[in-house]
């Protein structure tokens, strides 16, 4: 939470912050994301407005998580910019009593208190890549076995596709068939 009492409400008035906070619970996906309780650095502005509070800047942390190919673990910087307008409460009524479809999706100050969470929690995440790598050409696991593909690229299994073993056992049948007839 920010405190914006400081902005008074009057438009035009500036504060910067510059602020380390732990990461909430839940900030990322299954296979990356910054673990709860890891420290965010905010840098940020907050600026009164005719409708409320612009907060805008710039949050950093460690992701951590694994690759999709080879799940070996992974660390990854992550730098998101936020931006979000926190309107009074009065401008938030007017707007719902006008009827306007927009005023369920604003943010809205509780007490000159901005909560930021829910704008640096839809930053971060989707800052994350959807399918992390530890290197763009990672080579994975061998599916057969599991083996990783890095630590020996020449890895491979004589493994006969089972559509075919059908056919395999045909093409020897009529071999051994064929000599018979021959003797």
């Amino acid at each position: 939470m920010l405190d914006t009492h400081e902005l008074s409400r009057r438009p035009g008035t500036m504060r910067e912050i510059s602020r380390v906070v732990q990461a909430p619970a839940d900030l990322g996906a299954s296979v990356i994301g910054i673990p709860e309780g890891s420290e965010l650095l905010l840098g940020l502005r907050l600026e009164a407005v005719m409708e409320g509070v612009l907060v805008s800047g710039a949050v950093r942390g460690t992701a951590t998580g694994e690759c999709v190919r080879c799940l070996d673990p992974l660390e990854r910087e992550v730098t998101v910019h936020v931006q979000e307008l926190f309107v009074y409460p009065e401008r938030a009524q007017a707007a719902e009593a006008a009827g306007d479809d927009d005023a369920d999706d604003e943010s809205v100050l509780t007490d000159d208190q901005a909560d930021i969470e829910p704008a640096v929690r839809d930053s971060v995440v989707t800052a994350l890549p959807f399918q992390p790598l530890c290197r763009e050409d990672c080579p994975g696991l061998c599916s057969g076995c599991g083996a990783r593909l890095a630590d020996d690229p020449g890895h491979h299994h004589d493994v006969v596709d089972p559509r075919w073993a059908a056919l395999k056992t045909m093409l020897e049948e009529s071999s051994v068939s064929d000599e018979t007839k021959e003797s």
